[in-house]
C-alpha cells in the first residue's frame, strides 16, 4: 500500500494525512522533505512486511524529522524546561531533533500515540528496547532509497531478512564511524550498541 491511501483514523492523532503533510512540509527545506516522503514509504513497506500498524508507520515516516531544521535555541528552551536525560545538554541537533524533537510533534502536530512518540525519540539514538515501529523507523530513516553510503546495500539487505539484525548493523556501523571521527558518543548510543549488537555479531558481515 502507498502512504496517500493509507485512511487515517484519529487514532494517533487529529490530523488527516493531507494536513500532516503540509504542516511538515511547511517546516522543512525541499531537501528534507523529499527525505522525509521517501522514509514515510520505506516505514510503510517495512511495517507492511512485518506486521506493524500501516497508519503509526505513515506518522512516524512523515513526522521525525520535523525539528530537525529548528533553531538550537528551540530545544535549549525545551531542556530549560523539561525533565530530560542531562547528556542532552552537550548534544546537538543530530540527537535533539529527534529526542527533543518528539516534544515539539506533540504539541505542535498533535500527535499523542506514545508508540509513535518513542519512535521518533529512538530514530536518533537508538534503545535498549524497541517495538517494532521503533526498529521500522530507525531502519527506515537509514535505508530510504535516497540513502548512499558504504554499508547501505548490507543495511538494505539485513533489514529484508530481520528488522533486528537491520538494527543491529545500523547501530554497529553507526558507531564505528564515531569511532573513527574521533567524535563523543551519546550514552544511548553506546547502550543501544550494547544491547543490540553482541547477540547478532555473528549473523552478519562488517569486514567492509
Amino acid at each position: 500500500m502507498k502512504p496517500a491511501d493509507i485512511q487515517y483514523t484519529g487514532q494517533f492523532g487529529p490530523q488527516n494525512r493531507p494536513a500532516l503533510v503540509a504542516k511538515v512540509q511547511a517546516a522543512l527545506s525541499p531537501a528534507r522533505f523529499a527525505h522525509v516522503l521517501r522514509v514515510e514509504e520505506t516505514a510503510v513497506e517495512l511495517a507492511q512486511a512485518n506486521g506493524v500498524n500501516l497508519e503509526q508507520a505513515s506518522i512516524a515516516g512523515l513526522t521525525h524529522d520535523y525539528a530537525k531544521e529548528r533553531p538550537d535555541q528551540d530545544f535549549q528552551a525545551l531542556l530549560a524546561t523539561g525533565d530530560y536525560d542531562p547528556a542532552l545538554a552537550t548534544a546537538g541537533n543530530e540527537i535533539w531533533h529527534g529526542v527533543l524533537g518528539a516534544t515539539l510533534i506533540q504539541q505542535e502536530l498533535g500527535v499523542t500515540d506514545e508508540e509513535i512518540l518513542t519512535a521518533i525519540r529512538q530514530h536518533t539514538v537508538g534503545g535498549v528496547t524497541m517495538t517494532p515501529l521503533s526498529q521500522v523507523l530507525y531502519q527506515a530513516d537509514y535505508i530510504e532509497p535516497g540513502r548512499d553510503f558504504p554499508g547501505v546495500a548490507t543495511a538494505r539487505q539485513l533489514t529484508a531478512q530481520s528488522l533486528a539484525l537491520g538494527v543491529a548493523y545500523q547501530t554497529w556501523h553507526t558507531l564505528s564511524y564515531l569511532v573513527t571521527q574521533g567524535v563523543a558518543v551519546y550514552p544511548a548510543t553506546l547502550a543501544t550498541y550494547n544491547a543490540w549488537v553482541p547477540s547478532k555479531r555473528k549473523e552478519f558481515e562488517i569486514n567492509e
